[in-house]
């Protein structure tokens, strides 16, 4: 089924200012049906967690709700859903906890395409531990990070790889079910960013063989948080620093203080919005995957007007051409720092904006330096028009 995108703009109160957002992959607009989920849970009367009052057992369900949401998004158990202020706060937690299982001749494996939270958490945590950080490079040229490369830095001494599922930077999205199976080969954990690809395609964690995926709800459509899904018994495995009186079960022993009841229901309602944009299947798993194949659909072919469009621009270089990607074009215009083209992209109502977008590693490794370049990101809500409007204003910024 193809999504009816006029239908799915007239959720998003945002898109009525005239803008047209290509800033999906800093973090997309959200739909009224969100909105109002998170209203509705600060005003319900709720409190802490518990069985007693009603407040308390509205509090309860609101969690279990969302760890079966997030459980029907990325086809994992809900035990093992674990929630944080942000992907940042829970990789850094999360790399304590395992840190405390490694020691000097243990290895631990990041690579130059990650953004930073997948990579900095692992680099202390490394440090810490005594543990040696191996690097993994991708291709300068075609941005592809390949099985063969992950597979170079690896050893029976390898404790952790961490790697992404698709790159906020350059938009690559590497083989990750074939370097599962090579990490697994010797022994190791495999932590995979999914933040990128969650928004634009169906996630199976099982099928990725990630060992912890994380994920941030505010790039798909729901309020700012983060999760990771961890299988949960290697969730009871490991022991992060807590406080005494709060709960040791899993996975409550991961989530440090109160949660944020409104938020959680705001992401339970971005899943069932996700799942209801081209499906109407009965079970709600079947409507995710379904209605991703749609959003998939939609924006590749969105992406290869725009991809073609930029090409076609004199002094407009495309950065990156990887195989399998999501819709992200990063580009630069000749004569143009990338800040003044986000600035004068602004000026004419289209947000497309210019960074290393924490991609840091790889905007020095390609050579674009920490001013990075402009990166435009496609979303559901994304119209043939939007992309019109951004072709229009990259030509007349390039003359």
């Amino acid at each position: 089924m193809a999504l009816d995108v006029a239908r799915i703009r007239s959720s998003f109160p945002a898109l009525d200012q005239g803008v047209a957002h290509f800033d999906g992959p800093g973090g997309t607009q959200v739909p009224r049906e969100v909105a109002q989920a998170v209203a509705d849970t600060l005003v319900s009367g709720i409190s802490n967690r518990g069985s007693v009052t009603a407040a308390e057992r509205r509090a309860d369900a609101v969690v279990a709700s969302a760890r079966s949401a997030v459980a029907d998004l990325l086809g994992c158990t809900p035990e093992g859903v674990v929630f944080a202020r942000s992907m940042t706060q829970m990789t850094y937690d999360l790399s304590r906890a395992l840190a405390k299982e490694w020691g000097p001749g243990d290895e631990v494996v990041v690579t130059r395409l990650d953004h930073d939270a997948n990579i900095r958490p692992w680099v202390h945590a490394a440090e810490a531990s005594g543990a040696t950080l191996r690097w993994v490079e991708f291709d300068k040229e075609t941005a592809e990070l390949t099985v063969d490369h992950v597979r170079a830095q690896l050893s029976d001494r390898t404790r952790l790889v961490a790697v992404t599922a698709a790159s906020n930077f350059l938009g690559t999205r590497p083989d990750v079910p074939g370097i599962a199976e090579a990490v697994h080969e010797v022994g190791a954990l495999l932590h995979v960013d999914g933040v990128h690809l969650t928004p634009h395609a169906p996630v199976d964690v099982a099928g990725l063989g990630a060992d912890f995926y994380a994920c941030s709800p505010y790039k798909f459509l729901g309020p700012h948080l983060g999760l990771v899904a961890g299988d949960p018994g290697l969730l009871e495995r490991l022991r992060p620093d807590k406080l005494l009186p709060s709960s040791d079960a899993v996975p409550e022993r991961f989530e440090l203080g109160t949660l944020p009841y409104e938020l959680l229901a705001g992401t339970t309602a971005a899943v069932d919005f996700i799942a209801a944009l081209a499906s109407s299947a009965e079970d709600r798993r079947t409507r995710v995957l379904e209605s991703m194949r749609a959003v998939e659909e939609h924006e590749d072919r969105l992406f290869a007007t725009l991809l073609d469009g930029l090409a076609a621009v004199p002094g407009v270089t495309l950065h990156g051409a990887p195989k399998r990607r999501t819709p992200t074009a990063l580009f630069s215009v000749a004569g143009r720092s990338p800040g003044e083209v986000y600035e004068a992209l602004a000026a004419r109502d289209v947000n497309a904006p210019a960074s290393h977008f924490y991609a840091i590693e790889a905007a020095r490794w390609i050579g674009l330096g920490d001013a990075g370049a402009v990166r435009a990101g496609l979303a559901p809500y994304t119209s043939a028009e939007d992309v019109d409007r951004l072709l229009t204003a990259v030509r007349e910024v390039a003359r």
